[in-house]
């Protein structure tokens, strides 16, 4: 991946959240959402946008839906702050990493409760 591209995705992931919190209306965009990452083709002609919603299953479609309807407004308001002769697609996906790293660290806590509770080599708990 080049630099540009790796500026230019920060850039994505940068103006989509602001645009979330100040110019999105859409019902299905109320959620806690956070945008994890964006990762825009080397062609710059598609990107695909990671998301990460905090609720159950419904929401999480309902969520990448309202983006996906949201799509063509998001890419005009994005070409207004972003100089760049097209503005990607935009694809959204549901990102799971922060569930999976507050499941690991579940499980971390787990097994270090049970070091805590296991006798030690005097036989003292």
């Amino acid at each position: 991946m080049s630099r540009r591209t790796e500026r230019l995705n920060e850039v994505f992931k940068r103006e989509i959240s602001k645009l979330l919190e100040r110019e999105v209306n859409d019902p299905r965009l109320s959620n806690i959402i956070s945008v994890t990452r964006v990762e825009i083709s080397p062609d710059l002609i598609n990107a695909k946008v990671f998301v990460s919603v905090l609720g159950d299953e419904s929401a999480k479609s309902e969520v990448i839906e309202g983006f996906n309807n949201a799509s063509n407004f998001l890419r005009r308001k994005l070409s207004a702050c972003i100089r760049l002769r097209v503005i990607p697609h935009l694809s959204f996906y549901y990102d799971d990493s922060i569930e999976q790293g507050a499941r690991v660290l579940k499980v971390l806590d787990q097994v270090s409760s049970d070091r805590n509770l296991m006798p030690s080599a005097d036989g003292t708990v």
